[in-house]
């Protein structure tokens, strides 16, 4: 492997894969491609286009509309298959076009142990290499190097990624109501909660996840957060006491409460 593209989303892992295939590979060999979709958020495409920067890599911005697609939007047990579909077929695409036949994603080990993640059988049928999941590294152990490398990601929380995750299975996904999300947890931003995540599980009611130690913010500020979230449309406004955990969603279905 000369020359690769690494799907880029600017979290900790793909950004621990990005600088390790530059620091293996050298610059010119490799870039960053990234996907820039209404399922996403501006914020995070800035922290991406930083941290190639930094790296002196050289970034590609894939536009993608997964919710041109009725496969993605009808929101069934395979979403997340659809969309890695749609997104990496792009990626592919764009990576060939550019001369790098080879593309590397950020799955880790943790990802194929836990949790429901019907995308990583997307990856494996477009012939997708996801090294730190084939080299069995751990989320705490790219932490661990992220940190030796000096990466300013070693310790971040995940990024806010993709917003069809907060939604019920079953529940059509619009453009409208993936913007009344965005709205939210953009408001919830100002509140400097370490993690938070406003899930969608009908047209009436949201259900707010934030860590068990921050709980007491959204208590202390409930007025105004209700007041805000009926503004976009709900009846109900719900407080997870489990606290927030990826993938709570799949829990339905038989997924991790990891």
């Amino acid at each position: 492997m000369r020359k690769v593209a690494v799907a880029f989303s600017g979290g900790v892992d793909s950004t621990f894969l990005l600088r390790v295939c530059r620091d293996t590979l050298g610059k010119e060999n490799v870039i960053a491609v990234t996907v820039k979709s209404p399922i996403r958020f501006e914020k995070d495409l800035e922290n991406v286009k930083q941290l190639a920067s930094d790296m002196g890599v050289r970034l590609i911005e894939v536009e993608v509309d997964e919710l041109s697609d009725e496969r993605f939007t009808k929101n069934d047990e395979l979403r997340c298959y659809y969309c890695k579909s749609i997104d990496f077929s792009k990626i592919k695409e764009v990576a060939n076009i550019h001369g790098f036949e080879v593309v590397v994603d950020g799955t880790n080990y943790d990802d194929v142990r836990s949790d429901y993640r019907p995308g990583i059988r997307a990856l494996r049928e477009l012939g997708i290499i996801s090294p730190l999941r084939d080299s069995e590294l751990t989320k705490d152990e790219i932490r661990r190097l992220s940190k030796e490398l000096e990466l300013p990601t070693w310790n971040r929380p995940p990024i806010g990624c993709c917003l069809a995750t907060r939604f019920r299975y079953g529940l059509q996904i619009t453009n409208e109501k993936i913007e009344k999300l965005r709205k939210i947890e953009n408001y919830l931003e100002k509140f400097e909660l370490t993690l938070d995540r406003a899930r969608y599980h009908d047209q009436n009611t949201i259900r707010i996840e934030v860590l068990p130690d921050e709980m007491n913010v959204i208590l202390e500020n409930r007025v105004d957060i209700v007041n805000f979230i009926k503004k976009q449309g709900f009846k109900y406004v719900s407080l997870d006491l489990e606290g927030y955990r990826t993938g709570s969603m799949n829990e339905e279905i038989g997924g991790s409460k990891k």
